[in-house]
């Protein structure tokens, strides 16, 4: 029997599109996430359609987003990440510290990382979300998050 509910992307499948630097950057990133109190997810699927690089998520359900740039040319390419802002309380950019942080918007919020760790150059500004909005992140996140373990608990359980 079919599940009514929308598939989500159990793991985010390697697709090259992903650079070692941007890798790097995600890893580092995580971690400092975690000392901060956040759990994360890696390419999540946003109601939008999109895909955010690393969504965060506290016990007072707040919800952050960070999208990896691993070059300036990257960050050139790249108009999408104007969209993530209606998903989190605060966006992030995350990258490494051969950027500099004059080319990246005056309205997020900065994170410097390699692949050991990170820290906050800049304090992302929070803009709360409505809470039905919340709600429908907090449910992805989660459902994201339970079907990876599953993944992993049960490799042959899950059809492709």
């Amino acid at each position: 029997m079919e599940s009514p509910v929308r598939k989500i992307d159990i793991a985010p499948r390697p697709d090259g599109r992903q650079s070692e630097t941007a890798l790097s950057i995600a890893r580092g990133s995580a971690r400092l996430l975690r000392s901060l109190g956040f759990s994360c997810i890696s390419e999540l699927p946003l109601p939008s359609g999109r895909r955010a690089d690393l969504v965060a998520l506290n016990e007072r359900g707040d919800i952050w987003i960070l999208e990896i740039k691993s070059s300036i040319e990257d960050l050139r390419a790249d108009q999408k990440w104007q969209d993530y802002r209606m998903h989190c309380d605060r966006l992030f950019f995350a990258f490494t510290q051969d950027l500099p942080c004059e080319i990246f918007p005056p309205d997020t919020g900065l994170i410097v990382a390699d692949a050991y760790g990170a820290h906050m150059q800049c304090e992302a500004p929070e803009h709360r979300l409505p809470a039905a909005t919340r709600k429908v992140m907090t449910v992805r996140f989660a459902m994201a998050a339970a079907q990876r373990i599953n993944r992993l608990v049960d490799p042959q359980g899950h059809g492709e």
